[in-house]
């Protein structure tokens, strides 16, 4: 069923009024992060959080190592707002509601975005713990967060996608990441539903499509973001090898575990990162 988009803009006016009860806290920089990655939110300057329930409408996640708030507070110098827990389209939310917070944080004031994954390798080069910056992505196997009327506050109705992934952002990656010694990969992340993690033979079709490393979000959001004309970037944790290429049985753990190993590495790159952008 297609969701109109007026009703869409209705849901985020109602979002939006509920935070502004709570907070009138403007950030410069909006970032979601993904399983494993949510603690960097706890050790910024916090002026204010608010739990996902607490806001009228609004989607919660379900997922295990997901808090469900929005943290707001300072990354050094620079106003922030970070969703600990996103919302994921296996969880059986419209894809409108899972790009909803998203949507939010760009009408909060956010005019970067910051996006986080734990994601499977597909590439062969690559290796569990490795960071994977987002250069492009593949939407083939989600719906699109933009079908429907488009409504003119949101953005364009046929918005280019030839630079999701801001080029200037990730040169500030890349040099921070070397500052850093950190090793950084580069590739395409390619989004598929889940909750399923991919069969090797869906695997072997990601490759052949171009794809570098696979996950169940962040692409979508990423697409609802350029959308409202918001500047994106994107790191993948390589947490595991996707199916196919390991011997090793997938499943959430292994992501929390690996991905819980390079917190610290993660949380000084994202550091160095927001100070630039």
């Amino acid at each position: 069923m297609v969701i109109e988009m007026s009703k869409i803009y209705e849901k985020l006016e109602v979002c939006m009024k509920s935070i502004r009860a709570k907070t009138d806290f403007k950030p410069e920089v909006a970032m979601i992060l993904g399983s494993g990655l949510g603690d960097y939110a706890d050790g910024i300057k916090i002026e204010q959080t608010v739990d996902y329930t607490e806001i009228e409408g609004f989607p919660t996640s379900t997922v295990a190592g997901h808090k469900g708030r929005f943290v707001f507070g300072f990354v050094k110098e620079v106003p922030v707002v970070i969703m600990q827990g996103r919302v994921h389209f296996y969880e059986g939310y419209p894809m409108s509601d899972v790009v909803l917070p998203t949507r939010l944080m760009g009408l909060m004031g956010a005019k970067k975005l910051i996006l986080t994954n734990a994601a499977g390798g597909m590439n062969p080069d690559y290796k569990p713990g490795d960071f994977m910056l987002i250069t492009d992505h593949i939407t083939t196997g989600v719906p699109s967060p933009l079908i429907g009327a488009n409504p003119e506050e949101l953005g364009v109705r046929f918005p280019d996608m030839s630079e999701v992934y801001s080029l200037r952002m990730r040169g500030i990656i890349k040099e921070e990441a070397g500052k850093l010694g950190i090793h950084l990969q580069e590739g395409v992340y390619v989004q598929l539903t889940g909750p399923a993690y991919e069969t090797p033979a869906e695997i072997r079709m990601c490759r052949g499509w171009g794809g570098d490393a696979v996950g169940m979000s962040t692409a979508c959001e990423a697409m609802a973001a350029r959308h409202m004309g918001t500047e994106v970037c994107g790191i993948s944790c390589i947490t595991n090898l996707a199916a196919g290429l390991s011997s090793v049985k997938l499943d959430h753990k292994e992501v929390q575990e690996t991905a819980d190993r390079v917190a610290e590495q993660f949380k000084e790159l994202i550091t160095a990162v927001v100070e630039r952008i």
